[in-house]
C-alpha cells in the first residue's frame, strides 16, 4: 500500500512534465497543439495525429466530471462553493424524530435514501483512489474537489456514529421512497432513521464504515492532521464494535434487505476494515488480525469474480498480499501467499486467463466485462480499478502475473483496465459515453428523480409525491437537468442499451459506479500526458 508520502520523490518530475504540457497546450484544445509542430516536420505531424486518434479520450474532463458527480447526489445543506446549481437544499430533518442529526451524507443512486453501506463503500474506493493516484489527482486540478467529495461523506459517518457502539444505518426507506417520484428538495417521504447496535449488530456496516474512515483519515493525514485523528479514533471504535458485536446488518435493520442485503456476509467487511485500520496505523494487532482469521472468516479461502459495495473478499486479497514485498511481513509469508493466490484467481478472470473457462468472467461481444444484468457497471469500475493498482505493483516491483493460461506482464494487464474504461466512454458498438455528459452521446433519460424534474432553483412550485410520476415520470422527453459524472448501469450481456427512464437496470446510477474510476481516469490521463511530452521532446 502506498501512503500519500509514498509516491513524492515522482512529485517534482510529474509537476515539471505538467509545466511544459501546459506551455504546449496553452490557449489550445487537447491535441490541437500537436498540429503546430508541423512547422518541425510533416512526419513528426503523422506520427502525433497518428497518437492522437490512438488516444481519443480526454481523461482530464471525465475525471473532472467525475467528481461532478458527487456533488448532485449530496443530502443537506448545500455548500456556498456548490456547483451542481439545479440541485438546493434537502432532507433537513434528518434524524430529527430520533433526536439525532443525520443532516448530510449521499444519496446512493437515483432515490433519496440513505442507505449507509454502499454510501461507505462510496468513500473508500475515493479514498483508495486518492491513497494510490493521489499525484496524478493533483496534477490533473481535481484534488481539492476529490477530498470534498470524501469529506462529504466522512463528516456524515462521524454523526452518524453517535456512541461506541451506535452507527445509524439509514436514513429513509426504500418502499415508501420508491412510492413517490420527487425532487429531494420536495420529499413528503418517511424519514425515519435506522440504527444498529449491541442488541441489534451490523458487523458488515461497521466494518465498511470502519474501512471508510480509516481509508479517509490517511487521506487527510497532512492536510488535517486533526481531522484524520478524529476519523481514525470513529474507525477504530467502528471496527470494534462490529467484531464484538457480530451479526448482519440487514438482519437489524430490516427495511434494507430488499435493496442492499448483505449476501456475502460481515466476514469479508471485518478482514477489509482490520486491514485498512494496518495502513493507517501500522498496528501489528491488524495485520495479526488479518492472518489469524484468514481462513475462518474465507479471506484465503473464497476465490471471487467480483468486488463491490457487497463482496469485499477481492479487495481484501489484493491489499493483504501486496504486503507480501515489505521484509517485515515475511513472518506471515505462508498466509499471505495464500491471499495473494486467491487476489490472482480474481485478476486472471477478468483477464480471460484462467483455464476452465467457466471460472473466467463472461464479456460481451464489445469485450466489456459482464457479470448480470443489472447495474453492471459497477463490476466493470471496480475491475478496472483493482486491475490498474495490481499493475502498478507489479511494475514496482519487476513481477509478473502468473495466470494459469499464460503469463501476463503490468502493460496488459493496464492495458486491459484502460480498454475496459474507454468502453464506459464511447468504445463500444453503441458508441455511447456511460459516463454522463461525457463526449456527445450519452444517456438523457437517466433514472433520477432530482435529474428528471425541472430544477427546484428554477421553479420551486411544490410537486407532490405522485405528481412527479404524473408529469415527469413518463415523459418522452430528456430529463431537464444533465447528471453529470454519474456511470449508468449500461449495457446487456450483448451490448444492447436502451435509455429509457423506466429501465432502471441500465439507466440508474450509482455513487459506487463512479467511485472507482476517479483514480483510474487520473493514471491514465497522466500516462497519456506522459506519453505526448516524450513524443514531443523526441523531436
Amino acid at each position: 500500500m502506498v501512503g500519500l508520502g509514498g509516491k513524492e520523490g515522482t512529485m517534482e518530475k510529474k509537476m515539471m512534465v505538467k509545466k511544459q504540457l501546459n506551455n504546449n497546450h496553452q490557449n489550445t484544445p487537447r491535441f490541437a497543439s500537436h498540429s503546430t509542430l508541423l512547422l518541425f516536420s510533416a512526419a513528426v505531424f503523422a506520427i502525433l495525429t497518428t497518437t492522437a486518434a490512438a488516444q481519443p479520450f480526454d481523461y482530464a474532463d471525465a475525471l473532472a466530471k467525475s467528481l461532478l458527480y458527487f456533488e448532485s447526489q449530496r443530502s443537506g445543506r448545500l455548500p456556498y462553493n456548490q456547483r451542481v446549481t439545479w440541485r438546493d437544499n434537502s432532507g433537513l430533518t434528518d434524524g430529527l424524530e430520533q433526536g439525532v442529526d443525520l443532516v448530510g451524507g449521499y444519496y446512493d443512486a437515483g432515490d433519496h435514501v440513505k442507505f449507509g453501506l454502499p454510501m461507505a463503500f462510496t468513500v473508500t474506493m475515493l479514498s483508495w483512489g486518492i491513497i494510490e493516484f493521489h499525484d496524478e489527482i493533483a496534477i490533473a486540478g481535481e484534488l481539492e474537489h476529490a477530498l470534498e467529495a470524501i469529506k462529504w461523506g466522512t463528516d456524515y459517518f462521524i454523526k452518524a456514529h453517535t456512541s461506541p457502539n451506535v452507527l445509524w444505518a439509514e436514513v429513509g426507506d426504500g418502499d415508501t421512497d420508491h412510492y413517490c417520484w420527487q425532487r429531494p428538495e420536495d420529499m413528503t417521504t418517511s424519514r425515519q432513521a435506522y440504527k444498529i447496535d449491541q442488541s441489534n449488530p451490523g458487523s458488515d456496516l461497521a466494518g465498511e464504515t470502519a474501512a471508510a474512515m480509516a481509508a479517509a483519515s490517511i487521506v487527510f493525514k497532512k492536510t488535517n492532521p486533526h481531522y484524520s485523528l478524529l476519523l481514525l479514533h470513529h474507525a477504530q471504535e467502528l471496527f470494534e464494535f462490529g467484531d464484538k458485536y457480530r451479526g448482519k446488518y440487514d438482519g437489524s435493520v430490516a427495511v434494507v434487505k430488499n435493496y442492499y442485503a448483505s449476501v456475502s456476509g460481515y466476514m469479508d467487511e471485518l478482514l477489509w476494515a482490520a486491514l485498512w485500520l494496518y495502513e493507517a496505523t501500522d498496528k501489528e494487532e491488524y495485520l495479526k488480525y488479518v492472518v489469524n482469521n484468514a481462513d475462518a472468516f474465507g479471506g484465503i479461502g473464497w476465490a471471487i469474480t467480483e468486488f463491490s459495495w457487497d463482496v469485499k473478499y477481492a479487495g481484501v486479497q489484493i491489499m493483504a498480499s501486496k504486503l507480501l514485498e515489505k521484509e517485515k511481513h515475511k513472518q506471515h509469508a505462508h498466509i499471505l501467499k495464500q491471499y495473494r493466490s486467491k487476489a490472482e484467481y480474481y485478476l486472471c478472470s477478468c483477464l480471460n486467463k484462467n483455464n476452465d473457462t467457466t471460472t473466467n468472467i463472461d464479456r460481451t461481444p464489445g469485450g466489456l466485462l459482464y457479470i448480470r444484468q443489472w447495474n453492471n457497471m459497477q463490476y466493470v469500475t471496480t475491475a478496472a480499478f483493482l486491475l490498474t493498482i495490481y499493475s502498478e505493483f507489479l511494475q514496482d516491483s519487476n513481477q509478473n502475473l502468473h495466470c494459469p493460461a499464460g503469463t501476463v506482464d503490468h502493460e496488459e494487464i493496464l492495458s486491459f483496465a484502460k480498454s475496459q474504461v474507454d468502453y464506459v466512454l464511447g468504445s463500444n458498438p453503441m458508441n455511447m459515453s456511460y459516463l454522463v455528459g461525457y463526449g456527445s452521446k450519452y444517456p438523457t433519460k437517466v433514472h433520477h428523480r432530482g435529474s428528471s424534474i425541472v430544477s427546484y432553483r428554477e421553479n420551486k412550485g411544490f410537486i407532490g409525491c405522485t405528481q412527479g410520476y404524473d408529469h415527469w415520470y413518463n415523459r418522452a422527453e430528456v430529463n431537464p437537468n444533465v447528471l453529470v459524472g454519474a456511470v449508468v448501469g449500461g449495457p446487456d450481456s450483448e451490448d444492447n442499451f436502451w435509455d429509457q427512464r423506466d429501465n432502471y437496470m441500465q439507466t440508474e446510477a450509482c455513487t459506487y459506479n463512479t467511485a472507482p474510476l476517479v483514480g483510474v481516469l487520473a493514471k491514465l490521463l497522466q500516462l497519456e500526458e506522459n506519453h505526448e511530452l516524450e513524443l514531443f521532446a523526441s523531436y
